[in-house]
């Protein structure tokens, strides 16, 4: 166990206002017995971009933060200005989870975890033959990763971007069976063909309405996955469900990325029960 009894903790990225992720931070603090403090440093309110990364670094490391969560935009931007990666931030070439120590910055990737373990409890026995993922980018990386640890026999990665589809897919490809892993243009082939999908984009975000693909590309023996967490309910699930597809939401990955970043910031192992209370606690 570290031996330090309170923690300054913040979370970076744009439109975070109605993030669960402090408040379950917080409450799995006061379970565990120690003083937590999670701010928010949301780009948007502060009109700032990515480019303000690196002063918003040197000053968390002034600040005596132990660590940070980063979120859509900067997962990517922020490789660059951490002084060590841990390997699966290395593989993903993404980091959502900063741990500071000594004033050395130290970049993992819990997001994997998080997707990996909720499809895991959520969707047993789901075909994973042919599976279609809609985003390439920092949490994309992350899903991809976490699929083909599940077992997906196919995955085919689409991405407005076809550069970082591709890109995505022969960064991973190496480190699986060939063949495997594709980028993908023509979205509604490449749906017909599968046996689910699951949405990596911030697309179904109250800052980013509507869908990652056309809902009437949906049929009923699709499982349908999610990474956005607020709201719990996309557009893309609401219409899923209406045809009766087996779906996930995406809270169970903010959950479990969670509680995989809340051991490393504090070397506590959280109880992940007050983690799923307080999310539910804050509506959907």
């Amino acid at each position: 166990m570290h031996p330090k009894s309170s923690f300054l903790v913040g979370l970076i990225g744009s439109g975070i206002a109605a993030s669960r992720t402090p408040p379950m931070h917080e409450a799995a603090a006061d379970a565990a017995g120690i003083r937590y403090i999670y701010k928010k440093i949301d780009l948007g309110e502060l009109k700032l971009g990515v480019e303000a990364l690196p002063e918003l670094l040197t000053a968390a490391r002034r600040m005596g933060f132990d660590g940070l969560n980063v979120t859509h935009p900067c997962k990517q931007a922020i490789l660059p200005l951490l002084d060590e990666l841990s390997p699966d931030a290395e593989a993903l070439g993404a980091v959502n989870t900063v741990v500071v120590r000594n004033g050395r910055m130290t970049g993992h990737n819990t997001d994997w975890f998080g997707f990996a373990e909720n499809f895991r409890r959520n969707m047993q026995g789901a075909p994973l033959g042919r599976v279609v993922q809609f985003g390439a980018g920092g949490a994309g990386s992350a899903v991809a990763f976490a699929l083909m640890k599940l077992g997906v026999r196919e995955l085919t990665i689409i991405d407005v971007d076809v550069a970082k589809a591709r890109s995505l897919a022969d960064s991973l490809s190496p480190r699986f069976a060939e063949g495997r892993l594709r980028a993908g243009q023509d979205v509604a082939a490449a749906v017909a063909a599968a046996d689910g999908i699951v949405n990596a984009t911030p697309i179904g975000m109250d800052n980013y309405p509507g869908t990652p693909l056309p809902t009437a590309l949906l049929r009923r023996d699709l499982w349908v996955a999610e990474i956005v967490y607020f709201p719990l309910e996309t557009a893309l699930l609401r219409a899923a469900r209406a045809l009766g597809c087996r779906t996930v939401d995406g809270g169970g990955m903010a959950i479990f990325q969670g509680t995989e970043a809340f051991r490393l910031f504090t070397g506590i192992s959280p109880d992940s029960d007050v983690f799923f209370a307080t999310f539910a606690s804050l509506g959907g």
